[in-house]
């Protein structure tokens, strides 16, 4: 294409005949026509905006028994690049990330802390071993998208549940008492608060649990005090836990609602009434004052992806339907059944992990129940007798499989 009239610049816009954006785009050139094209003055054409910069949306950490999780959720696509991983120190290069300084505590006995720094047009993530990093291993997904980075324990003495022999028995349940602290959770018309009747329970169900299972149960709190979600899946990982049992009480605008029922994790609810019992549990995040969360509950279903649940689904949903049955025909209260949700605070658990809704505190009649200790012993016992019965079938399960160097649970 030849142009009638030289190209200028002025003030780093560039200036092009009309013609020549009739030629290019056909609107243009349907007004152009009626006036002849001889020496045309030029146009200004608009300069070509700069692409976005990429800037961090949100960092995520996840401590499991062999390895601490590091996920950067980011604006577009980022490349990343390990620089050095071995000795106190690991530094990954983040290609093409904008984002401001940042520090992240982590303390789980094996990553101290997380530094995320300016570096150039770049960014760096330098991760602080309390004594000597590992491995490192790199995923960058999309959808949203994100940096996932897996710093690996060295040498750890215990490998990987996938790898661990397929007989081996249930030895820790971590009990998880819903909210507490600043955290009432649901709150009844008498009164009754959540996070109190969960506590009394959760305690009552750990002492059944160690006197006559012989198992060890560990509370993922054991006063009234405020625990994020995140750091209580957490917490069960360090303590290399066989089951998670977070224990809630349920809470409806319409007071009639009564019954119990059982969850497990799934980035898909069950149902209308799973989503909203989802949602009401998962508000506790709005209560989190970490730094750097940003408490949206939208991000939820975006961080489902990297929960290590999802390997545990199917045990997770034998041990719900075996304890649901056990507190349903134990206690005689109707049965609202197994369902599934994406509950935040079982997401990360590296075991099977269910949430029990044991009643309606918004219901007066079933408050009166909760409220009496005699009730919540039965509670208690019918939990108790469910994870027993679990555990006698997952025994004999185990033992029918073939141990073996690569022997795998059944799941």
């Amino acid at each position: 294409m030849i142009l009638d009239a030289p190209v200028r610049v002025r003030r780093g816009v560039w200036l092009v005949p009309d013609t020549f954006v009739a030629q290019v785009l056909p609107r243009v050139q349907s007004a152009a026509a009626a006036s002849p094209p001889t020496s045309a003055p030029a146009v200004p054409v608009a300069p070509v905006a700069a692409a976005a910069p990429v800037t961090l949306e949100e960092l995520r950490v996840r401590s499991y028994p062999s390895f601490t999780r590091i996920v950067l959720e980011t604006s577009g696509a980022v490349t990343a690049r390990v620089e050095t991983s071995a000795g106190k120190e690991a530094r990954v290069r983040l290609v093409g990330l904008v984002a401001a300084t940042r520090t992240e505590d982590i303390g789980d006995g094996f990553v101290e802390q997380a530094r995320l720094e300016r570096a150039g047009a770049d960014a760096v993530l330098r991760v602080v071993f309390e004594a000597v990093g590992g491995d490192v291993k790199v995923a960058a997904l999309a959808d949203p998208p994100r940096v996932v980075l897996d710093f690996l324990r060295p040498g750890d003495s215990m490998p990987p549940r996938d790898q661990r022999d397929a007989t081996a028995p249930l030895r820790v349940i971590v009990l998880d008492a819903g909210h507490g602290g600043h955290d009432s959770g649901a709150v009844g018309p008498g009164g009754l608060q959540e996070k109190d009747l969960v506590l009394d329970v959760t305690r009552r169900v750990a002492r059944l649990v160690e006197e006559r299972l012989g198992v060890k149960a560990v509370l993922s709190r054991d006063g009234d005090h405020f625990v994020p979600l995140r750091d209580r899946t957490s917490f069960a990982n360090k303590e290399r836990a066989d089951l998670f049992v977070s224990i809630h009480a349920n809470a409806h605008r319409e007071t009639a609602s009564t019954g119990v029922e059982t969850y497990f994790l799934s980035s898909e609810a069950t149902d209308s009434g799973a989503r909203q019992v989802a949602a009401l549990e998962n508000a506790t995040v709005q209560l989190e004052k970490t730094p750097g969360r940003s408490g949206r509950l939208d991000a939820i279903k975006a961080i489902l992806w990297d929960l290590a649940q999802s390997e545990f689904q199917l045990e997770s949903s034998r041990l719900a339907e075996v304890v649901q049955d056990s507190i349903t025909q134990s206690l005689r209260m109707p049965n609202r059944g197994v369902k599934q949700a994406g509950f935040y605070v079982l997401g990360g658990a590296a075991m099977p992990a269910i949430l029990i809704e044991i009643g309606f505190v918004t219901n007066p009649t079933e408050e009166k129940r909760l409220k009496d200790s005699k009730y919540r012993d039965e509670i208690a016992r019918a939990i108790y007798a469910g994870l027993a019965d679990y555990k006698k079938k997952y025994d004999t399960r185990t033992r029918e499989q073939t141990p073996g160097p690569r022997a795998t649970r059944e799941r």
